[in-house]
């Protein structure tokens, strides 16, 4: 390389998935080669399901027209801005002003980031749930923030202990994220806890920043920090497409806020696109009319395969909670986990254990070492908690984001191990 790195770019790795990814490219290469099937993968949350038709047929529509193809606002189309408002509305009970107090994004994932960049100085502080999804963190290290863990329990229903809070050292922290229901563990939220979030933002002068992709999924009742009266003055709030709407490809999120957030926001957004292609966002307009037949349709097959990845769980010897939200289901693995008595590397004939991980797993948080024994053994990846935090460590997770069939196959092939 012929000049040195930025600083900043030593305080983060590339990416957990993308990194496992590329070692499951390698064991499905050796695998092919015996003739064995490719690794399954219960790892990412990324929804196998169609988006809706309406969406798919304003996109060809839309991207035939000479003149969509050009540069775009980049406060995105009056129509989207409208739509997003009505959808909350509709399924929040939140009044937005589609001119100020919204902000369409290239997928909530760039919120992350343009909120650290347009709040947090160098050295700033910043609440990190965790668990929690990894990006807080990168995002804050990247901005030159300094990280305040805090932790989320099982004992406490993964949610926030306030009285810890409180006798914790909060001078210079500027941003807390929260993300309901929760990424990993699929805890829902409640008004009473967004209503102690937004108390707790008010009387420290702190930022709350809920990251809110998951409230459709196998959850009935869609709640937002931005209901609690007053939450405004001290929150904003993420929203996506992807994981509502089987358009996690598409890239299609938004932030909302008070004026003067959402202003800040756009100043570092400007600089860095030059707007959303408009067939996807008049597609965006078509995706958010969609009527609560779509989320039903939608939860009644996530309901089968919660059920199915539990059955997973029953095999392996994790506990979980049967009705937790979102697209994952978290489970809690012990010492005396039947998969760790299993001698060798457990793989098939003509499979050498390509990671040299299973003979090796001292410092190995108890998820991993579970982790580790299905993928190498069994052909199945199942996320390791330990990615999220300390406090999921002892913790495996499975994504949803795989059909019925899939989910028989891989209970079948980790049974067979055992």
């Amino acid at each position: 390389m012929i000049i040195r790195p930025a600083d900043r770019t030593a305080s983060v790795k590339e990416y957990y998935f993308s990194r496992k990814l590329k070692e499951i490219d390698r064991m499905n290469a050796e695998r092919k080669s015996s003739g064995i099937a490719s690794v399954i993968n219960l790892g990412i949350g990324a929804p196998d399901g169609m988006p809706p038709m309406p969406a798919i047929d304003a996109l060809v529509e839309s991207a035939r027209q000479p003149g969509n193809h050009a540069y775009q606002s980049y406060v995105g189309i009056p129509q989207l801005r409208q739509a997003f408002a009505d959808w909350y509305a509709r399924y929040y009970g939140v009044t937005l002003d589609p001119a100020c107090e919204i902000q369409p994004l290239v997928g909530s994932k760039e919120g992350i980031l343009l909120i650290s960049l347009a709040f947090l100085n160098k050295g700033d502080k910043v609440l990190v749930p965790d668990p929690g999804y990894p990006t807080y963190s990168s995002a804050s290290k990247l901005a030159e923030a300094e990280m305040v863990p805090y932790d989320l329990k099982e004992g406490n229903g993964w949610q926030p202990d306030f009285e810890a809070l409180e006798r914790m050292d909060l001078s210079g922290v500027k941003i807390m994220w929260t993300n309901y229901p929760n990424m990993p563990t699929g805890a829902s939220a409640s008004m009473e806890l967004y209503g102690k979030l937004v108390d707790f933002g008010r009387r420290h002068g702190i930022l709350v920043c809920n990251d809110n992709p998951y409230s459709f999924i196998l959850n009935d009742n869609p709640l937002s920090i931005l209901a609690v009266p007053g939450a405004k003055e001290c929150c904003v709030e993420l929203n996506s497409l992807s994981k509502a709407h089987n358009m996690s490809g598409w890239r299609i999120g938004m932030v909302a806020g008070e004026k003067e957030v959402i202003s800040e926001i756009l100043k570092v957004k400007s600089q860095m696109d030059s707007g959303m292609f408009k067939p996807l966002q008049l597609a965006a307009v078509a995706a958010l009319s969609m009527g609560p037949e779509w989320f039903s349709d939608l939860n009644a097959e996530y309901r089968r395969r919660r059920e199915l990845a539990g059955a997973i769980f029953d095999i392996v010897g994790a506990e979980y909670d049967k009705n937790s939200a979102g697209m994952f289901l978290w489970g809690r693995v012990r010492e005396d986990n039947p998969l760790l008595a299993c001698s060798g590397d457990g793989q098939p004939d003509g499979i050498s254990d390509v990671s040299g991980q299973l003979s090796g797993d001292e410092g190995k948080s108890l998820g991993e070492r579970v982790s580790d024994r299905i993928l190498y053994g069994a052909g199945v990846f199942i996320t390791p908690g330990f990615i999220f935090g300390k406090n999921g460590r002892d913790y495996i997770r499975i994504s949803l984001c795989a059909n019925c069939d899939v989910l028989r196959r891989s209970a079948r092939q980790i049974r067979e191990i055992l």
